[in-house]
């Protein structure tokens, strides 16, 4: 069994190589009413297709080309000089209007919506985005308190040649802008690390000191001790000589006592 491909489009890019003519007008009415087929620009580049532009058929590529960069506004106001839409088509042709409306803007009133799309009812409406959301081409929630649409997603549609030249110098700002932002990025870690570094450095100064006044404190306490001991040692000496004198006077004393009885 073949794998399906990831672009739903590839498939009519692909038939449009043999396709010419009324054929090509078939190709292009299926493709704009097949599911999951959102960007047109790789089928409107074709060259069988580019040759209806010019031919009894251009209503159908000037159709084709609104479904890739217009709207529903563009179709009604083009309406007199473009094909009648199915009911397929003009679903999907309001699909792709509420992803150009999202790209603008993050939240969507219903009160715009109901106008862009030409619908009569909130429950309408409402049934609306929830196919475009299932559909996965924007990704949101309702908000029907405020009656709003807020979008945190939206596919991106087919970029005119037009609009390319806008787009680079777009791109070229952003890039200017990270590149800015990379530099103050780098010069803070720079200035981080700098600072860290002096701080290790005053850190190690303390502690280097610290052990400095402990090393000076034990040698301080050690003198204290050494000559403390140096007082008490002949105060001991003097008492023990003092208790030997008084040992021997009285000794004396005891033998002339006995002498004298004899």
């Amino acid at each position: 069994m073949d794998k399906p491909s990831g672009n739903p489009l590839e498939q009519f890019v692909l038939l449009s190589k043999t396709a010419k003519g009324a054929a090509a007008v078939e190709l292009i009415k299926q493709a704009l009413e097949a599911p999951g087929v959102y960007v047109f620009g790789e089928l409107l580049d074709m060259p069988n297709i580019k040759e209806l532009k010019g031919g009894p058929h251009a209503s159908y590529y000037n159709l084709l080309n609104l479904f890739a960069y217009g709207s529903c506004s563009d179709y009604k106001a083009n309406k007199a000089s473009l094909p009648t839409l199915t009911l397929a088509q003009f679903n999907k042709l309001r699909h792709l209007t509420i992803v150009s409306l999202a790209t603008k803007n993050k939240c969507l009133l219903y009160t715009l919506l109901l106008n862009e799309l030409e619908v009569s009812n909130l429950r309408e409406l409402e049934d609306l985005i929830i196919e475009v959301i299932y559909a996965d081409i924007i990704r949101g929630k309702l908000d029907q308190k405020h009656q709003r649409l807020e979008v945190d997603y939206a596919i991106g549609r087919d970029i005119k040649e037009e609009d390319v030249g806008e787009i680079i110098s777009v791109l070229q700002d952003w890039c200017s802008g990270s590149e800015a932002l990379l530099t103050n990025i780098e010069q803070q870690v720079t200035k981080s690390n700098e600072q860290k570094n002096e701080h290790m450095k005053h850190l190690q100064s303390i502690e280097q000191e610290v052990a400095n006044i402990k090393k000076t404190l034990k040698a301080t306490h050690q003198q204290d001790m050494e000559e403390q001991m140096s007082i008490d040692l002949p105060s001991t000496t003097d008492k023990a000589g003092r208790k030997t004198s008084k040992l021997k006077g009285g000794l004396r004393g005891s033998s002339s006592s006995s002498k004298t009885s004899k």
